[in-house]
């Protein structure tokens, strides 16, 4: 069900594709899940998308049906760092661009792996400047212009992996569960956010919004908590809330993307879905 590089991937004569990273410090928050259903639904609107997963922890790659892969993005990136001769793989970015299963969706993926949470260690000696890596990969790759969209997956943390992906990203997306570990969390994301904007070796990515997920306002405290963090969020749009819903949670268990699921009651989240991709054109455009 899985191939190589597919034909759906072929350089595109228009303007060149752009870059999405969905981040947060805080796990738990649904952030691979919201990924996973954002860039199927930007397929869905007929765009060339791209996944990278840039999570050591590889749950977007499970999604599409991927386990222990043998190379993945890892091996990429230390390939195209010359300094780092000595720890090349012999394998090359189409051999590791995978399909997702359904063949009538342009969506592909980039694996990633446990080795990944070296990066960090691996990259420690170059002279090369370590933020720019993955922005470089793209690059020399062309990425941007095979895909309409490139939607990265980040790690649960604030490290150089996802200074990496700040430094790559054209638009940030920012799912949040409403609560006080989340106010904390977003609070330390700005501050790496406006560290990177500091650093003046790239634009900044734009913050296209923040999603509240996983909300359940039936609980007080949920309630208080939101509004608290809706009041703070002044640095990007707050999008529709996404419910603690089971079809999510069904979905993402059988590997599957909301999409996939032709009943009413899936109705409701694929139009969220497909109003956040509409948002994510609009912004970018």
């Amino acid at each position: 069900m899985l191939s190589f590089f597919s034909k759906s991937s072929q350089p595109s004569e228009t303007r060149e594709g752009k870059v999405v990273a969905f981040l947060n410090q805080k796990g738990g928050v649904g952030k691979t899940t919201m990924a996973f259903n954002t860039a199927r639904a930007l397929s869905e609107k007929g765009h060339k998308v791209l996944c990278i997963d840039m999570d050591p922890q590889a749950n977007l790659s499970l999604l599409f049906g991927l386990s222990e892969e043998k190379f993945h993005i890892h091996h990429l990136l230390l390939n195209s760092l010359r300094e780092l001769k000595a720890l090349h793989t012999p394998v090359i970015t189409s051999e590791l661009i995978k399909k997702y299963q359904d063949s009538d969706v342009y969506l592909d993926i980039l694996p990633s792996g446990q080795e990944l949470s070296g990066f960090e260690l691996s990259v420690a000696g170059i002279n090369a400047p370590r933020q720019l890596v993955l922005k470089r990969f793209i690059e020399k790759n062309s990425l941007k212009k095979h895909y309409d969209f490139i939607v990265i997956d980040g790690p649960p943390t604030l490290g150089l992996l996802v200074v990496n992906i700040l430094c790559a990203a054209n638009g940030l997306l920012i799912p949040f569960q409403p609560d006080q570990f989340s106010r904390s969390g977003l609070k330390h994301f700005h501050e790496v956010l406006e560290d990177v904007s500091e650093m003046g070796i790239t634009d900044s990515p734009k913050i296209i919004g923040y999603i509240p997920n996983l909300v359940d306002k039936r609980r007080k405290q949920v309630s208080s908590d939101f509004k608290l963090i809706s009041q703070e969020l002044n640095k990007g749009p707050l999008f529709q809330e996404f419910a603690n819903k089971v079809q999510l949670v069904k979905a993402s268990a059988k590997k599957k993307s909301v999409f996939d699921y032709k009943t009413k009651e899936y109705a409701h989240l694929q139009e969220q879905f497909l109003d956040l991709a509409q948002n994510i054109g609009e912004q970018l455009s």
